[in-house]
């Protein structure tokens, strides 16, 4: 069987599928009308399909017949749906105009997989197990992977899935259809750092007579990049940007206080500690410079992508032979941005997968970064994606029956 002559096929029909997830978007756990379409796109299909309680997530089990049913192994393939809230500037004719947008490319995910579960429907009478298919919300800062794997996709089957695979598309930093992965830590981990400055109000014409919160604020704002070039090995990067800041209501006032919020990325277990540590002693040691309070709250989001290096060897072999060799490479370095989905891969063994899907034309170094109002993506990599979605499954299930 050739599933990506199959899945080239299908192209004209995912394309539009895409442009219709891509006009209606929707933000976090909720999105029933993108459940909807999902639901729509997976009838006909004959998959145990099931849907979630805390998410509008669905579960589809494909049931291979080729199983063995005294020891069935089950592959897990994942999508995430949701959108970002961003105003769309793409100038697109299918563009959204609803104040979210699909500005990470989970359209595109989400179409995919749903070629990859036709693939796989179509050929299931030589499908060596189970497949259980993962669309997820949430994943922008929702955690509806935690959420799935807390309601029982790992184990959709009747059993605990053997491996999982995942994808993204990136509308810049790789080349145009090139899939790319590593062994070991593929992504950051992630925290939400809040600060809440207290200090005593006045006039800006006196800041001796008050407490000033705004100028605190600043030093420790510049004070953590310090901390973290002169605590912090550079090889064992660590990332800290402040994307709020808050205080104050007119020029000549200081205020009684001011806040700012920061995301926080690391890239190994070795830092989680010192790095906690670190931002905490650094606010408190201004805090006290400046004779002000300060409120620290610091939460755990994600954890660490980290793949595991047999599956990312075996994924390389299956889109290198599905593809052709030079449509796969290993990257340099992890991705400094941060997924759910580790969620999944730390509980099982699996690999996440980058896609480049820079449209044709424009330098992937200098396009518009997934995130941006302005972040578009190549729907032409959307058979390949299918293809590997479905190969994985298949060529996985072959291995796990034969080991």
């Amino acid at each position: 069987m050739d599933l990506h002559d199959d899945a080239r096929s299908m192209a004209g029909d995912l394309a539009e599928l895409r442009k219709e997830l891509h006009q209606d978007p929707e933000i976090g756990l909720d999105l029933p009308r993108t459940q909807e379409k999902v639901l729509r796109e997976l009838d006909g299909l004959g998959l145990e399909v099931s849907t979630g309680t805390g998410t509008t997530s669905v579960t589809a089990v494909l049931r291979g017949g080729a199983r063995d049913e005294a020891d069935p192994k089950t592959v897990l393939l994942r999508a995430d749906m949701d959108a970002l809230p961003v105003v769309e500037e793409t100038g697109l004719d299918f563009a959204s105009g609803n104040g979210a947008m699909h500005a990470c490319g989970h359209d595109l995910h989400t179409a995919g997989l749903i070629g990859g579960a036709r693939l796989l429907a179509q050929h299931r009478d030589h499908l060596r197990g189970d497949v259980v298919l993962m669309f997820q919300p949430g994943e922008e800062g929702w955690d509806g992977a935690g959420v799935m794997i807390k309601e029982g996709v790992l184990d959709a089957a009747g059993r605990r899935v053997d491996a999982a695979y995942g994808m993204h598309v990136f509308s810049s930093m790789y080349p145009h259809a090139q899939f790319l992965s590593r062994p070991g830590t593929m992504m950051s981990a992630s925290h939400h750092l809040s600060v809440v400055v207290r200090g005593q109000g006045g006039h800006g014409s006196s800041p001796h007579r008050a407490k000033d919160p705004i100028a605190a604020t600043a030093e420790m704002i510049t004070s953590l990049q310090t901390m973290v070039t002169r605590r912090f090995d550079i090889f064992d990067p660590v990332v800290i940007t402040v994307g709020i800041i808050e205080g104050g209501t007119r020029r000549n006032i200081i205020p009684d206080t001011a806040r700012f919020e920061a995301t926080v990325r690391r890239f190994s277990e070795a830092s989680a500690v010192r790095l906690r540590e670190g931002i905490q002693d650094t606010l408190r040691g201004v805090a006290r410079a400046h004779g002000v309070e300060v409120e620290i709250e610091y939460n755990d989001e994600y954890p660490l992508t980290v793949n595991t290096a047999a599956e990312v060897d075996f994924s390389a072999s299956v889109i290198r032979d599905v593809l052709g060799e030079e449509r796969y490479e290993e990257m340099d370095v992890p991705i400094a941005g941060s997924e759910d989905f580790s969620r999944v891969i730390d509980a099982v063994p699996g690999a996440f997968i980058a896609i480049g899907a820079v449209l044709p034309g424009l330098d992937h170094e200098t396009a518009a970064t997934n995130h941006s109002p302005r972040a578009d993506f190549d729907p032409a990599v959307l058979p390949d994606a299918a293809a590997v979605y479905a190969e994985l499954a298949v060529r996985k299930l072959e291995a796990l029956a034969q080991a």
